[in-house]
């Protein structure tokens, strides 16, 4: 009932423009009008492309002043997910542990490598693409699994994408006992360079969020995408190199850089190896992450104002 009164609070506004709609569609106004004692959104046609990323801006400032909303939603959703559980979360700690340390012992055995340097290569590897690939499954959905809410509460829809990054920095915090263990049991000690880790996840944040917003509205519009990028990110994994070493490439090995995955993969992966990732990595995960910064800005400015009626 809600949804209807605001569509026909829209048709009337628009019908008292007096002007046929410029653009391809109205947008909606972040403006509030009283309509008989009530607050009513406002709708007008042909806002310009000032407006549009004015309203995008005052939605993503809007979004983190409520992180700690974002961070509520976040860990409920952890604790929806494994409600009634003996080990909650940790089931995904377990579950990860079995695939790492079956599939390192057996890949360490087929391509004749040392276990003990291939071994915490790839639990941190797998440990750190599930954070890529959950934050881009996730974000794919995020606003159409938060429709209830987008559809009868007035709230910036950055929120959301902040709950699926903190949903996922949470699941990363629990996987993230794996490589503990993996390095205690083999001896690795990366040292001083491992805090070179935190600018790297401080990128990876910011990309997060800048692919989180242009997917969940493409994916609240045409509900196929979604199975699309699943596709994808399979290929992805297997091109990036998470069960298989970089150098295993030889001489081709820099045409890795070519892969946006490897990029921002290694700025995380190789200071906690124990070794600092090469300038030309940093500078080739900076240039990813802007031009998704970019892309994601324009995008959500254009069909921010669109999504509630995708949903």
């Amino acid at each position: 009932m809600m949804l209807g009164r605001v569509k026909t609070n829209a048709v009337a506004a628009v019908r008292g423009i007096g002007r046929p709609a410029t653009g391809s569609a109205a947008f909606m106004s972040d403006r509030l009008s009283p309509s008989i004692g009530n607050i009513a959104l406002e709708f007008r046609p042909g806002l310009t492309a000032t407006e549009r990323a004015r309203f995008a801006v005052q939605d993503v400032a809007g979004g983190l002043r409520l992180w700690r909303l974002a961070w509520t939603l976040g860990w409920l959703d952890i604790r929806l997910r494994y409600r009634g559980s003996l080990l909650g979360p940790f089931w995904l700690t377990l579950s990860t542990a079995i695939m790492v340390s079956s599939l390192g012992v057996l890949y360490a055995t087929l391509m004749h490598m040392d276990v003990h340097r291939y071994l915490p290569f790839i639990a941190l590897s797998q440990v750190l693409w599930g954070f890529i690939s959950g934050v881009v499954g996730d974000g794919c959905v995020c606003f159409t699994q938060a429709e209830g809410i987008i559809r009868s509460v007035r709230m910036p829809l950055f929120v959301q994408v902040l709950r699926v990054l903190v949903r996922n920095l949470l699941m990363l915090g629990h996987n993230a006992v794996v490589i503990v263990v993996v390095f205690a049991l083999f001896s690795v000690r990366p040292g001083w360079q491992a805090l070179w880790a935190l600018p790297g996840v401080a990128a990876w944040a910011l990309a997060a969020a800048a692919i989180c917003l242009p997917l969940g509205a493409v994916c609240a519009r045409f509900r196929d995408v979604p199975q699309i990028v699943g596709s994808v990110m399979q290929i992805a994994f297997f091109l990036t190199p998470i069960i298989w070493l970089p150098d295993q490439l030889g001489p081709h090995e820099h045409l890795l850089l070519l892969n946006p995955f490897f990029d921002l993969l290694e700025i995380v992966r190789e200071p906690l190896l124990g070794t600092a990732a090469g300038s030309h990595i940093w500078m080739a995960a900076v240039a990813i992450t802007l031009v998704l910064c970019g892309f994601s800005c324009a995008l959500f400015a254009r069909v921010r104002g669109r999504v509630a009626f995708w949903l």
